[in-house]
């Protein structure tokens, strides 16, 4: 059995991993281009994985961006021998989605409740920092329950640059202190305070709504930048959404498994 090829597609970056057993040998982040070809997803994805490309045997991909599947599926193809499998509706996931319409739950999500169930039970919250940053929510019965969508940070941030004229583009980091002495260092605290007023603010809410849970569990690109501060957050796990790739991967190997396809109409 070789190694095990995770792919998780969001608007702002690609990140690949690699498992063998139980063990993430290596993860990589990558900007979404959605006009790279094959060719240069393939040569990056490669040059990333290095001695380990050649031993990766299974390829398994969720992603939020329909243009970009069909190029992922290729670039698997011809530079891994890879069929690609999708997280599509209709694979098995071991948790039921309770909401009005599963079909449009985004892949990320479906995947971050299979991980955050199986490793820290329920009921509990999966906060994922993204282009957009998503709260999940996962019962005591294993179930996914629903969750809420806001604004990413670095939206909120650039609409802030765009529209205002005289602001300059600042670096985000939590300042020093919490009231600013300058334009740059009061422009840091609204970013970081105010965004964490945002997460700590719907966390509230969440926990109000449903009682006592098991782990609040923060994950992407900015998690560990909130979670010192946050009143809610407990943990950090960067590698929430590869676990989740994973432990799908493994439910749906043998005889009758369904393969995950890419959307219809995705590009070739």
């Amino acid at each position: 059995m070789g190694d095990l090829l995770v792919i998780d597609v969001g608007n702002t970056n690609i990140v690949v991993g690699v498992w063998r057993g139980d063990e993430l040998l290596r993860s990589h982040r990558l900007a979404t281009v959605r006009d790279r070809t094959v060719d240069e997803y393939g040569i990056l994805t490669r040059q990333l994985l290095a001695d380990l490309a050649d031993g990766v045997s299974g390829a398994i991909v969720s992603s939020v961006v329909p243009p970009v599947d069909g190029i992922i599926e290729s670039m698997l193809q011809k530079f891994f021998g890879l069929e690609a499998f999708f997280v599509r509706p209709g694979i098995r996931t071991g948790i039921a989605i309770k909401t009005e319409n599963p079909l449009e739950l985004g892949a990320d999500r479906i995947v971050n409740a299979v991980a955050l169930w199986h490793e820290y039970g329920g009921p509990s919250i999966a906060v994922d920092f993204g282009t957009a940053t998503t709260f999940d929510i996962v019962s005591a019965e294993g179930d996914y329950r629903g969750g809420i969508i806001a604004p990413g940070p670095n939206i909120s941030f650039e609409a802030l640059f765009a529209r205002a004229a005289r602001l300059p583009r600042v670096e985000f980091r939590r300042p020093d202190q919490l009231i600013g002495t300058s334009t740059v260092t009061s422009m840091q605290s609204g970013m970081y305070f105010g965004y964490l007023g945002l997460v700590d603010g719907i966390l509230e809410r969440i926990v109000s709504e449903i009682g006592k849970v098991e782990a609040i569990v923060a994950t992407g690109g900015v998690a560990s930048d909130f979670s010192s501060d946050s009143r809610f957050i407990q943990k950090v796990d960067p590698e929430l959404t590869l676990k989740g790739l994973k432990l799908i991967w493994e439910r749906n190997q043998g005889p009758n498994r369904r393969r995950g396809r890419p959307a219809k109409g995705a590009p070739k």
